[in-house]
């Protein structure tokens, strides 16, 4: 593969299961060959290194004060000055490598205070295009293959930094009706940044996430979500199960569990075939903008 491809994981919603896809597409790519990094933005509570068990030791380094710079610092003033006080390894002192083929950039408590930060800057293609900027001067060169963001369940200027950079987006969303309205509202802000900004934004993937195929209402809203977005739809929804939870609880992925359940290994199987699907789609989508 050539480039780096990118995408961020978002609704403007809590509770969807944006980190458990996140990390789960992230391993299935890996397992399939591709290096991966994984960024969190979604806030300091640092969901994605507890899935991959890093967090604890994140912690003490942020408590000894051993956690500079980190993923708040690329979106300040300052960064620029401290790239080249710190040399071409800058972006390596940010990723913290895990026990599950992916390597992460762990979220830290200063993002919570980030999106005021932001908003003091009054040109808005300079307040959203910091973390690309980011990327694409540091991130870039270290030749990952795929990239994924976990962003806030929030509308900030931090979630919209993470969608400029991304340019494509993944929408979990979970069997009820207000998931399903907030995926028409991410349709909606992605159309505002087209227009407004005259971003390169466009939805990816809808993952429908935790469904239960023995309901007939998740039947129901999956049959809703493949008649709104046939075009966009992953190939295989997630069933629920509760190892995913058991195994986020322990800092692990499904894809560590030596005696998975049923659902557990059909969740496996979901997401490698949609991380599958996912890369392909990415792929187009950078060989269309380079035409």
């Amino acid at each position: 593969m050539t480039g780096t491809l990118r995408a961020a994981t978002y609704i403007d919603k809590g509770g969807t299961g944006k980190t458990t896809v996140t990390g789960h597409l992230g391993v299935a790519c890996a397992r399939q060959g591709y290096e991966v990094l994984l960024v969190d933005l979604a806030g300091k509570q640092g969901d994605l290194a507890k899935q991959f068990g890093v967090w604890e030791e994140y912690t003490q380094r942020i408590a000894a004060d051993n956690d500079w710079p980190n993923v708040t610092t690329v979106f300040q003033d300052e960064w620029d000055a401290i790239a080249q006080k710190l040399g071409d390894e800058v972006a390596e002192k940010l990723i913290v490598r895990t026990d599950q083929w992916v390597d992460l950039i762990p979220a830290h408590p200063g993002l919570d205070a980030l999106d005021a930060e932001l908003n003091e800057i009054d040109d808005p293609r300079e307040r959203y295009a910091r973390f690309d900027r980011f990327l694409t001067e540091y991130i870039d060169p270290l030749r990952y293959d795929v990239v994924l963001i976990d962003l806030p369940g929030v509308s900030t200027n931090v979630s919209y930094n993470g969608l400029w950079a991304a340019e494509n987006v993944v929408v979990p969303v979970q069997p009820a009706k207000f998931d399903v309205s907030q995926l028409e509202q991410v349709s909606r802000d992605i159309a505002r940044m087209q227009e407004a900004l005259d971003a390169d934004v466009e939805l990816a993937m809808v993952i429908p996430n935790a469904i239960d195929h023995r309901t007939q209402l998740a039947e129901q809203y999956l049959e809703r979500l493949e008649d709104e977005y046939p075009e966009v739809m992953a190939p295989r929804a997630i069933p629920e199960s509760q190892d995913i939870r058991n195994a986020a609880a322990d800092g692990r992925t499904v894809f560590r569990l030596e005696s998975p359940s049923k659902t557990a290994e059909r969740a496996r199987r979901a997401f490698v075939r949609d991380a599958e699907t996912l890369v392909e789609r990415l792929r187009q989508s950078a060989e269309v903008q380079e035409v």
